[in-house]
C-alpha cells in the first residue's frame, strides 16, 4: 500500500478559503505536523511516496485534489480553482512513475479529488463550486463505477463534510451536510473535524486530534483510532484525507 504526499509550500498561509475566515498560519508548525502525519501513515504500514513540491502553489500540500486513483488507474483532475491547476503536473508525474494507467479530466469540466468519496464500486461525488456534473460522468466512464452526484453548498468539498468508515458507514457533522439521506447509511458525529477519517485497514482509521469525542465514539464501535494534530491545515479547510492519496 502506498500513499502520495506532498511537502507544504512556503506560501501555505496564502491558501484559498471559501467557508471560514482567514487565521494566522504558522508554516514551520505546519511542516512539523505534516512530518508527523507522514510518520503516522508509515507507522501503520503505508509506504509514502513524495510528489515533487510545488512551492509556488499554496494549496499544493492538499495532494488529494490533484489526482484520483482506483486500482491500476489514475485520473488527473482539473481543479475548479484556476489558481490550483498548476498543481497537477507533478501529481501526474508521480502516478506515471508508479506505472498507473492515466487519464485526465477534459475541459470544460472541473474536478477536485476532495469531492470524490469512494465506497466500493459506488462513488459519491460532490457537485458545487469546484466539481461539475460532467466530471462525474467522466469518472464513471473511466473507472467503470456507479457515480452518485451529490450537490454541496455548506462545505468546500464533499469530503470536507463526510467520509466513510471501513464498513462503508458515512459519517458527518450534520450542520455541514446538505442531505444525509443521499447516503445508504449515515452516522452523525459530534464535531466537525470528526467527519474526516482515513481508512487505514478494516479496523483502523486515521483522524485529527481535534475530534476527541468522535474518536471515543468510533472506539466504542470497535475501531482503533490513530490521531494526529493537523491544526494549521484545518485553518485552511484541510483535513486528514486532503493530505494524501492512498493507493491500495
Amino acid at each position: 500500500m502506498k500513499a502520495l504526499v506532498r511537502m507544504p509550500s512556503p506560501r501555505l498561509a496564502d491558501g484559498l478559503l471559501t467557508h471560514i475566515e482567514r487565521r494566522s498560519v504558522d508554516v514551520d508548525t505546519a511542516r512539523r505536523q505534516w512530518d508527523t502525519y507522514v510518520g503516522a501513515l508509515e507507522a501503520v504500514g503505508w509506504q509514502t511516496v513524495e510528489v515533487p513540491p510545488a512551492p509556488d502553489h499554496p494549496d499544493s500540500v492538499f495532494i488529494e485534489d490533484a489526482v484520483v486513483v482506483h486500482g491500476p488507474k489514475a485520473m488527473v483532475t482539473r481543479p475548479g480553482a484556476l489558481e490550483r491547476r498548476g498543481e497537477t503536473p507533478g501529481a501526474q508525474a508521480a502516478v506515471e512513475q508508479l506505472g498507473l494507467h492515466i487519464a485526465t479530466i477534459e475541459a470544460p469540466d472541473t474536478l477536485d479529488g476532495g469531492d470524490v468519496l469512494k465506497i466500493g464500486d459506488r462513488w459519491y461525488v460532490g457537485v458545487g463550486d469546484r466539481s461539475t456534473a460532467g466530471a462525474c460522468k467522466q469518472l464513471a466512464t473511466y473507472f467503470d463505477v456507479d457515480v452518485v452526484p451529490v450537490p454541496i453548498t455548506k462545505a468546500l468539498h464533499l469530503k470536507s463534510a463526510v467520509t466513510a468508515l471501513p464498513d462503508g458507514t458515512v459519517i458527518g457533522y450534520p450542520p455541514v451536510v446538505d442531505d444525509p439521506a443521499v447516503f445508504d447509511t449515515f452516522l452523525a458525529v459530534p464535531e466537525e473535524p470528526g467527519s474526516h477519517v482515513v481508512v487505514v485497514d478494516d479496523d483502523t482509521v486515521l483522524m485529527a486530534t481535534s475530534a476527541p469525542m468522535t474518536a471515543q465514539m468510533l472506539q466504542e464501535r470497535g475501531l482503533r483510532t490513530v490521531q494526529v494534530d493537523i491544526g494549521e491545515f484545518e485553518k485552511l479547510e484541510g483535513c486528514v484525507t486532503c493530505l494524501s492519496v492512498r493507493i491500495r
